[in-house]
Parts: structure tokens; sequence; C-alpha cells
């Protein structure tokens, strides 16, 4: 199912948590909802799930639209939210069991037992959740979400405080309960969205700063500032490399020069002018590769 956000506000007070957002998720999709601590992220999700309803704007899945008392559509939406809500004195197959009798589904045993099998519950079924570790109470929470085998799934923060290993897991078995649903993952943390997103929407202030795959991201199509790293067989001057067109800044590491651009032009054909009018030798040039991270950095920075 397709998922279409237009328009969405939304005020806590005097507060605008949300403003005019909008983006799609197409089915199959897999995005990464990303943004600081406070950017809106939880709020849209649980707008998302019906959970909450917008000031203005509307959500739709598929060709329904959410509210807030439309259980129909909700059948089609798992949600696990950023505090996973686990009854920890139950056992978990007793935790599944009341989800299923919830949606009142009607092979209930049955999809008990499958979805134990693809979230790797099995040798964890029998205990009791408040026993479980973090990551197996995550994966409690996705069995959860999963138990009606919905078409869309909503995650937000699903591996927030998870050991290397669990995050491990959790991510391996996020891509593969995507391979036939529609996934919004919510969170700040840029290497979750790499390892397992193939297109990422940044939010910041309530406001969509970025949507795009994660290379187009990588190569900075949403951000103008372009670095060069340059290499000359001469020293080459500060003042000088500052007086080319289109040169904002430049700084030595490692004995290479990092050239930053202040447009959208490459300066590298600058930089190779710059070499040839000077009988200069140039040992390197090559733009800098951005990873994920500098660039929500850069886009989130309040002082950008």
């Amino acid at each position: 199912m397709d998922i279409v956000i237009r328009n969405i506000v939304k005020l806590f007070g005097n507060q605008q948590v949300l403003d005019n957002v909008c983006f799609s998720v197409n089915e199959g999709e897999l995005v990464g909802f990303l943004g600081p601590n406070g950017a809106g992220k939880s709020t849209l999700m649980k707008i998302l799930t019906g959970y909450m309803p917008p000031d203005s704007g509307e959500v739709w899945i598929g060709d329904q639209k959410i509210e807030a008392a439309s259980v129909k559509i909700k059948n089609n939406i798992g949600y696990l939210p950023e505090h996973n809500p686990l009854y920890t004195d139950l056992y978990v197959k007793e935790h599944l069991s009341l989800a299923a009798g919830l949606y009142k589904l009607p092979d209930k045993a049955q999809r008990i037992k499958r979805i134990i099998e693809l979230t790797g519950l099995g040798s964890e079924q029998h205990k009791k959740i408040g026993m479980l570790s973090k990551g197996y109470r995550q994966r409690v929470g996705l069995a959860q979400a999963l138990i009606h085998d919905p078409r869309v799934l909503i995650l937000d923060e699903p591996t927030t405080g998870l050991d290397p290993n669990q995050l491990q897991e959790i991510r391996g078995l996020i891509k593969k309960i995507s391979s036939n649903k529609t996934v919004i993952l919510s969170t700040h943390i840029m290497q979750e969205v790499e390892a397992v997103c193939n297109r990422a929407v940044i939010i910041n202030k309530g406001r969509i700063i970025a949507d795009g795959s994660i290379p187009e991201l990588k190569a900075g199509r949403f951000n103008a500032d372009q670095t060069v790293i340059a290499g000359f067989n001469k020293n080459v001057t500060l003042k000088q490399l500052l007086a080319l067109e289109g040169i904002k800044n430049a700084y030595m590491s490692e004995g290479l020069w990092n050239i930053e651009s202040d447009d959208n032009k490459d300066i590298r054909e600058v930089i190779f002018n710059f070499a040839v009018r000077n009988n200069l030798i140039l040992h390197t040039l090559v733009e800098k590769q951005q990873n994920l991270e500098s660039i929500f950095r850069r886009l989130t920075n309040d002082d950008r």
C-alpha cells in the first residue's frame, strides 16, 4: 500500500511541531525518516497510525484516508512505538496470543507460530517478557506489530538502546520483513538508515528539508557545498586558493588541500585551470565523498 502525507500541521499549544509536512512512500519501499531529537518524528508516526489527529492536512493509506475512528484501515497498519509497550509479566506466547485476540484472527495459533519463527523468538517463547534482553523485547514488539500481517509497518526508533550484536540482528530482521511491506523507519541514527533503507526523508523543526535515495544524498544533491581534495607538486597558499572563483574555504589535512565551494558549480575545473596557469602539477584532484552523517549535520545545523 502507498502512503501519501499531505500538508500535515500539528500544534501543541503555541508550538508548531509539524509545518506542512508532505511526502509519499510507494508500496514496497523501506524509507528512513530522519531528524534530530524534537524534530517531530514521533508526532508524525502517531498521526500516520491514527493514534493522534493532525490539526490540518491528511494521510492516505492506499485509497483510504486515516481517521482516528477508522478501524478498517488500522488493520493494515503495524506499529512499533518508540517506547515498546509490553506486558512484562506475561510469557511471550501469552502476549502474542493477547495481541492476536485483539485483531480477532481466525487462525490465531498458526499465526503466532509463524510470527515466532519469522522474528526468531523460538528459543524465548516460553519465557516471561520481563526475563528477556532488550534485543529480544524488541523482537516481541516487532512480532506484535506483525501479528495481523499488516501491509504497512511504522517503526519508531526500533533499535534505541541495543548493543552492536542486537543492532545487527534487528536490522537484519527489519530488512527481512520489509520484503513485502511498505515500511517507514523513524530514527536519528544515520547508520540505521544506511544499513537498512534505500531512501531517506529528513525533517528538522517540523519541516521536510531533504528527500531522496541514499546515493543522491551522499552525492550532495541536497547540499550546495562541494569539497575537493587537491595535491600540488609545489607549495600553494591559502590566499591563492581563496582568490579563485567559487571557493569559500580551504584547509590542509594530511598534506592535501581540502577546498570547499560556495555554490553549485563544480570547482575541479577551476582548480585544474589554476594549476595550469601557475605551472603546477596536480598529484591529486578528487571530489570528497560525504557520508550521510556529515550531510545530516549540515542540513540540520541551526547555524547553516
